[in-house]
């Protein structure tokens, strides 16, 4: 992917200020992810996400990612 569209990043934007789940496809695995903020750390695009069981910090580099969508709330 390496970059998303303008709809994927207001959707993650979204995503950011809702607290929404994000699901992210990466190296063939798909990770449910809680994101906190969009950076730029080494000239590299990141989403910084935690696991929602865990809470663990996640960093996910967005030229690593092959598909993103907003999970909606029930």
């Amino acid at each position: 992917m390496g970059q998303l569209t303008v709809l994927e990043y207001d959707a993650v934007e979204r995503a950011i200020i809702d607290g929404s789940r994000l699901s992210v496809r990466r190296r063939g695995g798909e990770f449910l992810v809680i994101p906190e903020s969009l950076v730029v750390r080494d000239r590299r695009e990141s989403l910084i996400a935690r696991h929602p069981t865990t809470g663990a910090r996640l960093v996910i580099h967005l030229d690593e990612v092959e598909g993103i969508e907003v999970v909606p709330r029930r």
